[in-house]
């Protein structure tokens, strides 16, 4: 999914065993966080006095991790569009280095928070997180290898929340969310925007849930007193194949952010879960979700526009 989006080696953050019970069960997990990546990028980083040669980035991608050649093909990266992206952004890479120092706060919290996915969803899969160092361009996506979270872009969105450590918890709930969700593996040819704003709003619920908050927390600011407005607007919108006025179209202006969306989908999901009976039953149809079944998830929801709704909502 496009979705925005640990430490040093001295932080020994390692491999965490998972809890194993049998299937069925509620289950206690911890992905692995791997971040050796963002070690070698600052050694080639530092090497380079804050300016390594294209030559230099090629090594640091050719030697990297699992999760980090499965992010250059995502995101097409060389050594020189990465050399490229520093000489235009120098300061995103510099400043990304302070980020570092919330990495073992993030990691500690996220040890709590990942596991209660498998207390919500027995199914859960628990892959690893892999922390790198791109071109500036992705805070944080999935892959067949797990979470892939950009150091540098993530580090510098502080539009999407102001504290740094609850923005890396919170966004890496986020897509560790989309790794449970089927629908989320494949886009279908021709969405139409209510399915994807419900991907992208369950996440960010389920994000909540176990994280504590949303990844986008000034959406929920932005539209406070709005709600009723923007949610018809997206009534009028929802069977378009147009996104752009909802989704994935950057950081927006202070008079329309970007991915309002996600704000939508989250409370039509917050919705259907308060209303359910069975909470558990509730995750598992978040969590499955697809093109055929968003319109009928929508109805049994109860939501309408600018309805009241908890501001959080407990685990069961």
């Amino acid at each position: 999914m496009r979705c925005w989006a640990l430490a040093m080696a001295g932080m020994m953050i390692g491999a965490l065993v998972g809890l194993l019970v049998p299937d069925g069960a509620a289950r206690a997990e911890t992905p692995e966080i791997r971040i050796q990546d963002v070690i070698d990028f600052y050694r080639v980083y530092d090497a380079g006095h804050g300016a390594p040669t294209a030559a230099a980035l090629q090594g640091y991608l050719d030697h990297g991790s699992d999760g980090l050649r499965q992010f250059v093909g995502l995101r097409h990266l060389t050594g020189e569009s990465m050399a490229a992206a520093m000489e235009k952004r120098p300061g995103m890479f510099a400043d990304a280095k302070t980020c570092l120092d919330v990495l073992p706060a993030v990691k500690r919290r996220l040890s709590q928070a990942l596991p209660r996915l498998g207390q919500l969803y027995p199914q859960a899969k628990f892959p690893p997180i892999t922390i790198l160092v791109g071109q500036g361009n992705t805070g944080g996506t999935t892959s067949p290898s797990g979470v892939l979270v950009g150091l540098e872009a993530l580090c510098g969105a502080s539009w999407m929340d102001p504290n740094p450590e609850d923005r890396f918890v919170h966004l890496v709930s986020h897509e560790y969310v989309h790794v449970q969700q089927p629908a989320a593996e494949h886009e279908p040819e021709h969405p139409v925007l209510l399915f994807p704003a419900l991907l992208e709003g369950g996440a960010e619920f389920l994000a909540e849930l176990i994280s504590g908050d949303v990844g986008y927390v000034r959406l929920k600011a932005w539209t406070k007193g709005r709600e009723r407005e923007v949610e018809t607007q997206f009534v009028t919108d929802m069977d378009t194949t147009n996104m752009t006025p909802w989704l994935y179209n950057g950081v927006g202006t202070a008079e329309r952010p970007g991915d309002l969306a996600y704000w939508v989908g989250y409370r039509i999901t917050k919705a259907y879960y308060v209303k359910a009976k069975e909470k558990r039953q509730a995750v598992a149809r978040i969590l499955t979700i697809d093109a055929g079944t968003a319109k009928a998830f929508l109805a049994d929801s109860g939501w309408t526009p600018g309805m009241i709704l908890p501001d959080k909502v407990a685990l069961p």
